[in-house]
């Protein structure tokens, strides 16, 4: 295309694709606004932003959970159980007569099994206490 029948601002290029493609400019903003009240509309019904957040706290309190019982709880159970590097440091060493050791690290097992039961407390708590796992039962 020559230079001088390039369209220069956005309104003229929609014009000219609304010309190639034979549509009126006026119809291609309505459906894209359309579409954006849709999609808000969509957002707002839809819990969306509630479920961002959810998220974004699920992570968080994970996290902050995992670092409970990896630096506070774990370290005293450890000792208890004869490992210097908390619960995570237990393993089972087992000898073949060839001279070979295969090491079984059950402590970190264990601490993975234990994070879980306890970040799966700490969720149940929370719903129940902002009384979340009532919101999709109907009212009778």
């Amino acid at each position: 295309m020559p230079e001088s029948k390039k369209p220069g601002t956005k309104k003229e290029k929609v014009v000219h694709v609304a010309k190639k493609a034979k549509v009126a400019p006026k119809t291609i903003v309505k459906v894209g606004g359309s579409q954006m009240k849709e999609f808000l509309y969509f957002i707002r019904t839809q819990g969306v932003v509630g479920l961002a957040v959810g998220l974004v706290l699920g992570g968080a309190t994970s996290i902050l959970v995992r670092s409970l019982i990896d630096n506070v709880i774990m370290p005293p159970i450890g000792l208890l159980l004869g490992s210097s590097e908390g619960i995570k440091g237990l393993e089972w060493v087992i000898s073949t007569p060839g001279g070979k050791q295969a090491i079984v690290q059950y402590g970190i097992f264990l601490n993975d099994l234990i994070n879980f039961f306890v970040i799966a407390l700490v969720i149940y708590f929370i719903i129940h206490f902002l009384k979340l796992d009532k919101v999709d039962k109907p009212k009778i």
